[in-house]
C-alpha cells in the first residue's frame, strides 16, 4: 500500500507555489489527480479541435498551448519530486513557462495528441508518487531558489491543473 502525501505546512513551500497548494483544496491529492485527468480531458474535448488554436486575447496561449503547458508542468514537478525524493540536494533551476510554450510547437499538434501525452505523463507521475515511502515524502530540496518538501508536489500539480481548468472554462469557452 502506498503512503499518501500530507499537505505541506507553512514555510515548506513559498510564494507562487503556495497558491497552487491552496487551489488544490483538501482532497486526497493522488485520487484527485486521477479524477482531474478525466475532467481536463472532458473539458478539452468539449471545446473541440476547431477551437484548439483559439486565444482569448492577443499574446495569450491557445487551447493547444495551454494543454501542452499542463504537460510541461507535469514533467517539471514530477522531475523535481523524483530528484528530491531520491535525496538529491542539487538546487534545481527555474523554468520560464512562456519560453517553453513558445519553443514547443504545440499549435502544430492536435488536441487529441496533446491530451494523450498529458494522460501518459499523469499516469507516470501517479506511479512515481505511489512508489514513495514516508521518508521520501519528507525529503526536501531547492528549486527555483525556493525550498520544497516532496509531499508538496502532488498538491501543487493538482492546484496547477485546477487553475488552468478554471481558465479554460472562464476564458476559452
Amino acid at each position: 500500500m502506498s503512503v499518501l502525501p500530507r499537505k505541506p505546512r507553512a514555510g515548506e513551500i513559498v510564494g507562487y507555489y503556495q497558491g497552487y497548494v491552496d487551489e488544490a483544496g483538501e482532497d486526497e491529492p493522488l485520487a484527485a489527480l486521477e479524477r482531474g485527468l478525466e475532467e481536463t480531458a472532458e473539458l478539452v474535448r468539449e471545446l473541440g479541435e476547431a477551437r484548439g488554436g483559439f486565444r482569448y486575447a492577443p499574446g495569450k496561449w491557445s487551447v493547444r498551448e495551454l494543454v501542452g503547458h499542463l504537460s510541461d508542468g507535469e514533467r517539471i514537478f514530477a522531475y523535481r519530486a523524483f530528484r528530491m525524493a531520491r535525496g538529491d540536494r542539487t538546487p534545481l533551476a527555474s523554468f520560464d513557462e512562456d519560453a517553453y510554450v513558445a519553443a514547443s510547437g504545440y499549435d502544430r499538434r492536435t488536441l487529441a495528441d496533446l491530451l494523450e501525452e498529458f494522460a501518459t505523463l499523469r499516469r507516470a507521475s501517479l506511479q512515481l508518487f505511489r512508489s514513495f515511502d514516508a521518508a521520501a515524502w519528507e525529503r526536501t530540496g531547492v528549486a527555483s531558489d525556493k525550498p520544497f518538501v516532496v509531499c508538496a508536489f502532488p498538491w501543487m500539480m493538482l492546484g496547477h491543473e485546477r487553475h488552468h481548468r478554471r481558465v479554460l472554462r472562464e476564458r476559452y469557452r
